[in-house]
């Protein structure tokens, strides 16, 4: 049976952990992988599989769902992450699985907001109260605060130089 790499994100930890898994693994060896990579899943853990909508279920002799070469499997303690993007004087809050790109959330935020495209290329999303402007292919997961499944930007105008 052929082989998939994947690629773990986890809460407790920096960086991504590299795993190697079956194409038809199951809850359960997945599991041991987290277990030989020292990674602790216990009823507040919740594993997904790039940008899925879903967990995984608990259920050792599932398969892992979405699974495919390349997949970055989520290890987190946010079921969703409730996120709010601030425009002009409006706010809106959506709630997104951790797997979501920033990408997504400012797709959401554009349409939200009703800006046409012209302008939707020219904002970007920033961290509310910091300078920091995550890329387009950061996951939520990697932003929040560790036990905490909020997150907030700003939609603002991206500086540029003209001339």
């Amino acid at each position: 049976m052929a082989k998939l790499i994947v690629f773990i994100h986890t809460h407790d930890r920096p960086g991504i952990l590299e795993a190697e898994l079956s194409e038809a693994a199951t809850i359960g060896e997945l599991n041991g992988v987290f277990a030989a990579l020292g990674i602790k899943i216990d009823a507040e853990t919740f594993v997904f599989v790039d940008e899925s909508e879903h967990h995984q279920s608990n259920e050792h002799h599932h398969p892992v769902g979405g699974l495919r070469h390349g997949s970055r499997i989520h290890v987190c303690r946010c079921k969703r992450i409730k996120t709010s993007v601030h425009f002009l004087d409006k706010t809106e809050t959506r709630e997104f699985a951790p797997g979501i790109r920033v990408k997504a959330v400012k797709e959401w935020a554009v349409l939200t907001f009703k800006l046409n495209p012209k302008d939707a290329a020219e904002h970007v999303l920033q961290m509310c109260g910091s300078p920091t402007r995550p890329s387009t292919d950061t996951r939520l997961n990697e932003l929040v605060k560790p036990h905490e499944c909020v997150l907030c930007f700003d939609l603002i105008p991206e500086k540029r130089v003209e001339g």
